[in-house]
């Protein structure tokens, strides 16, 4: 068994935060999760002890201990902030509304009907889009309530 990195010590103050939120049943259930393995990290109980009495992994409380003792008690019940995320549309207003004006066109010779694959290649020559597949065509498709026969 190796010996503990992150070492739990609560004031009195914090216990009594914690035990109010374990008891309130408002906070979310990952939040009231985790003070309770601060509470039981703070009586001295050995990790695998606490994820079996709680019924969580050893890795949930390892790494709830260790963002207890790196950021405090705050940063150890709330959830880390995300960083915004990239827009990954590909196709915006214009570009939808030129799918759909293709798709309900007649197809191109030697076919058919449009498939989803031509109407992705037929946008990218169109410069609607950089690149796009034909599941992407076919969601936006789906979207809409208009029929191409």
């Amino acid at each position: 068994m190796r010996p503990k990195i992150h070492i739990v010590s609560l004031t009195q103050e914090q216990q009594q935060r914690l035990y109010r939120l374990t008891h309130s049943g408002t906070a979310s259930a990952r939040t009231i999760n985790r003070a309770r393995i601060l509470l039981k990290a703070a009586a001295g109980e050995a990790d695998a002890q606490i994820a079996a009495a709680l019924d969580v992994g050893l890795a949930t409380v390892e790494r709830t201990r260790r963002q207890f003792a790196t950021g405090g008690l705050d940063a150890a019940l709330e959830r880390k902030l995300q960083p915004p995320r990239v827009q990954k549309r590909r196709l915006d207003g214009a570009g939808e509304a030129k799918l759909i004006m293709l798709a309900c066109s007649t197809p191109p010779d030697g076919h058919d009907h449009w498939t989803l694959d031509l109407l992705a290649d037929r946008m990218v020559k169109l410069n609607f889009a950089s690149r796009l597949s034909g599941d992407t065509v076919g969601r936006v498709l789906k979207k809409t309530r208009s029929s191409p026969g």
